[in-house]
Formats: C-alpha cells, sequence, structure tokens
C-alpha cells in the first residue's frame, strides 16, 4: 500500500490489467517467448549461415529465416488451434483462426489440457487456466512450432529448392506437427495416457530429427564435392548463433510451467547443468579419439545437452540432470561419429548437419531417460497427474511410464516418417525438391543473386565466365593514355 492508503498504480485494476492477470507471470511468459524467437532469428539464421560451405550461407541463413516467418502466418490463421484448441480427433484440434480481439485479450484457457482418470470422463488435472491472456499462450507456442521447422531445414542445406521448401514449410507443420503438439500438449491421446515431455524432446527434437532425415532420403544428396568437403565458413558466427541457442534456451525450458514459478527455476537450471556436461564430455570423446578439441563438435555436444534435457527439465532433480549431461555428450557423438560410418542407411542418408543424431537421437534418449529419472515430487508440482514417475523411484508406475515414454516416441517416429514421405512425393509432384546441377555447382548466386561476403572489387559479385566483377565490363574505365 502506498502512503496514502491507496492501491499502488502497478496493482490497480482496469480494463487492459483485469484482477485475473498475474504481471509477473505475464512478463516471464513474454520473455520467455521472445528468448525461444531469438534461438531461432538470428540464432539458427546466424549458425547456419557460419556452419555451412561459404557459397551455402545465404540460402542456408534464408531458408531459417522463412520458416520463421511463414509459420507464423500459418499459427494464427489456422494451425494453432490444431494443436492446443477444443479436440477434433484423439490426435488433433479443431483448425479455426487465433486472430480475434475477444478470444486474445481474454484470460487464457486451454480446454484440452483438462486430463481425465482412466475411465475417461472424470476430470483428474482440470484445464489450465494462466494468469494473463490467451495472445501470450499463442505467441509462446508459435515460437516453439517455428523453431521445429528451422530444425528440419538443418537436415536439408546446400541442396533442397527455395520453392519446394516454401511448400513444405505450411504443409509439414499443418499435417505433422499441429498432430505431435495435440497429441503429447493439447490433450490429446498421448497426453491423456501420460506420456511426459516437459517442454519439447518428443514434439519439436524427435519430430525435427525423424522428419528431416526421412525429407533429406526424398531430396537426395548434395553435390559430391559439397558432400565430401563442407567446411564451415565461419566457426565464430557458429559459436553466435550457438551461444543464442544456449541461453535463449532458458525460455524454451522456464517457459514450460506456464508460470514464473518454482518449477521454472528448476527447468532452467537442469539445463544449463545438463547442457555444460554434455558439452564437456563431447569434447573430452574428440580429444580421447581424434586427438584435436573440434569447436563445431563441442558445438554439437551442447545441442545434444539442450536436446535430451528438454523432456525432462522441470522433473528431474540436479544430479539426474548431470547424468543425463553424461549420456547426451556419449550416445549422440558414437552414433555420430562412429554409427554413422558403419550404417548402409545412415550413409546414404545425407543429413547435411547430422539432425538425425543431435535431435533424433537426442530426444529419443532424453525421453527415455524422463521414464527412469523423474521426481515423482516435481511431476507433481509440474502436473499433477497419479503416480508420475520414472522407473528408477520403483513401482508398477515406474515401469509403466518407461514404457509410455517408449510407445509415445514411436508414433511420433512413425507418423513423421510417414507424413513428410507423402508430403515431399505431393510437392515433387508440383516443383522439384532439388535444386538443378548448375545451382548446386555455384551455389548463393545462382539460386538468390547474392553472396555471404564481398571479397573482391566494393561488395560486386564475381562473372565466373568472364573472370572479372560484373558489371565491370559495361562500364569500362575511361583510358588516360595519350594517343
Amino acid at each position: 500500500m502506498s502512503s496514502s492508503g491507496t492501491m499502488p498504480l502497478a496493482y490497480q485494476t482496469s480494463a487492459a490489467s483485469p484482477d485475473w492477470l498475474n504481471k509477473g507471470d505475464n512478463a516471464w511468459q513474454l520473455t520467455a517467448a521472445t528468448l525461444v524467437g531469438l534461438q531461432s532469428f538470428p540464432g539458427l539464421v546466424v549458425l547456419y549461415g557460419g556452419v555451412v560451405k561459404k557459397k551455402w550461407a545465404v540460402n542456408s541463413a534464408f531458408m531459417a529465416l522463412y520458416a520463421f516467418a511463414a509459420v507464423w502466418i500459418c499459427w494464427v490463421t489456422w494451425a494453432y488451434n490444431m494443436s492446443f484448441g477444443d479436440k477434433l480427433l484423439p490426435l488433433w484440434g479443431k483448425a479455426r483462426p487465433a486472430l480475434n480481439q475477444g478470444y486474445l485479450v481474454g484470460q487464457a484457457d486451454l480446454p484440452a489440457t483438462v486430463h481425465y482418470l482412466a475411465d475417461g470422463r472424470t476430470i483428474e488435472t482440470p484445464a489450465a487456466e494462466p494468469l494473463y491472456p490467451m495472445a501470450t499462450v499463442v505467441y509462446f507456442q508459435c515460437v516453439f512450432a517455428a523453431i521445429t521447422l528451422i530444425l528440419v531445414a538443418g537436415s536439408l542445406l546446400g541442396r533442397m529448392s527455395f520453392a519446394a521448401w516454401m511448400l513444405f514449410v505450411p504443409l509439414w507443420l499443418t499435417f505433422s506437427y499441429t498432430v505431435g503438439a495435440f497429441s503429447v500438449w493439447g490433450g490429446g491421446f498421448l497426453f491423456q495416457w501420460g506420456v511426459i515431455d516437459y517442454c519439447g524432446g518428443y514434439v519439436i527434437h524427435l519430430s525435427a530429427g525423424f522428419a528431416g532425415f526421412t525429407a533429406a532420403y526424398w531430396v537426395g544428396p548434395r553435390a559430391r564435392k559439397d558432400r565430401e568437403r563442407f567446411p564451415p565458413n565461419n566457426i565464430l558466427f557458429t559459436l553466435t548463433g550457438a551461444g543464442l541457442l544456449w541461453m535463449g534456451w532458458a525460455g524454451f525450458n522456464g517457459g514450460g510451467p506456464y508460470a514464473a514459478n518454482v518449477v521454472a527455476s528448476m527447468s532452467v537450471l537442469n539445463t544449463n547443468i545438463c547442457t555444460a556436461v554434455s558439452l564437456v564430455v563431447w569434447t573430452c570423446l574428440d580429444v580421447v579419439f581424434f586427438k584435436k578439441p573440434s569447436v563445431v563438435g563441442a558445438v554439437q555436444g551442447m545441442i545434444t545437452g539442450l536436446v535430451c534435457i528438454t523432456p525432462a527439465a522441470g522433473v528431474v532433480q540436479g544430479w539426474a540432470a548431470m547424468v543425463m549431461g553424461v549420456l547426451a555428450g556419449s550416445v549422440p557423438w558414437y552414433t555420430m561419429m562412429i554409427l554413422h560410418k558403419r550404417s548402409r542407411l545412415l550413409k546414404h542418408v545425407d543429413d547435411t548437419l547430422g539432425v538425425i543424431h543431435t535431435h533424433g537421437v537426442a530426444g529419443l534418449l532424453g525421453g527415455i531417460l524422463t521414464g527412469l529419472l523423474a521426481d515423482p515430487t516435481l511431476c507433481a508440482l509440474f502436473l499433477p497427474v497419479t503416480n508420475s514417475r520414472g522407473a528408477f523411484y520403483g513401482g508398477t508406475a515406474g515401469g509403466a511410464q518407461l514404457g509410455k515414454q517408449l510407445a509415445g516416441a514411436l508414433f511420433i517416429i512413425g507418423w513423421n516418417v510417414a507424413v513428410t514421405s507423402i508430403i515431399c512425393v505431393a510437392i515433387n509432384a508440383v516443383v522439384p525438391l532439388r535444386m538443378t546441377e548448375d545451382k548446386l555447382e555455384v551455389g548463393d548466386d545462382a539460386v538468390h543473386g547474392e553472396e555471404a561476403y564481398a571479397l573482391w572489387g566494393d561488395g560486386e559479385l564475381y562473372d565466373v565466365t568472364e573472370h572479372v566483377p560484373r558489371g565491370a565490363a559495361a562500364v569500362a574505365p575511361v583510358s588516360t593514355t595519350p594517343n
């Protein structure tokens, strides 16, 4: 109270600050959403632009930028309610816009988050009703959808037709992402069954890993010399993008409980523990087996740590996060560095950035470890569903949880492989999935008429046929030599 006995202005209610609004929760959720958005743009835009061969820097960054924008349009027009709205099917919500002010400024209501007992009728956990407007929830969930498409792009860099990518983004969002989101988070059958995915190990990373790998199969490999030698064009840009990714993960996992509460704090701490351990373990393995610590390897270890902890961040203890970090830095390292070279399938499919390892394997690992290490007390703080516990904590419920995690993963993998294949075949009937050979040879200049770095002239593009800066022949210098 102020000295005059009136309520401080910050806490007074009005049409713009109704009594149900918790300003702390709203401020945190908007901040968390913005941090996740920064992971994509500029985070992954910069990381992709730096980690690929120089001739693909612009195209790779642009694929990420386009996906970020296109998802926004689809999300508010139909996809949000397919993911979090009223149930249409056990795995899908009803498509409808999220654009009306009456809907967006009212208190957030997630009708599909009601959890029922086994009889399917008795409510065990009521619908989530965050203490902020619906617009905040739509924003928060949109940036998650956007980063998923950008992660899929990581498997396709350096050869997918941009026109095909423009079609792929809305189709995959509509027919794949929304199904995973509704099934696991939006009240669908996996949610009702009790599958735990705290903040996207399945919905985002497992989906992106296997969808990207599947799409890479259909698009085909990069040009041979690109596949044989594909050095990063800018390691420092790669690290800049990686830094935005790591720090942005505070919003990624910290926003998971839809409130600025103790679960958010625990998840942010666990995220950093697991990621740091994973990075160090990956680096140590590089030193032991390859005799050199790799910066790109360290970034990969960082990513696998972030991905692995995501399905468990708010429901495991700190020591469990450390255990998960050890496994996140070693299991995907083995699949990428050892198994990949021995597997005919993995060698055949050209997954440009190894998304199947850094997101697919790491997401699956995190989901399984959640089934082992989820603490019953923390589970109850996050979402009070009876008998939610990892197998480590004993009882039939713990073993059942592990089984649910495995079954949930199989559904997500199967759906993404099937639907991504259908989408790619359908697109290829309209426009080629793959760039032409001459574009694959030249890269950014042929595809966009732009290049990432001005390495000659005054920012002019180089004409490889005339061996002069483009435009120089048309505007020749005036001769000053006397006749």
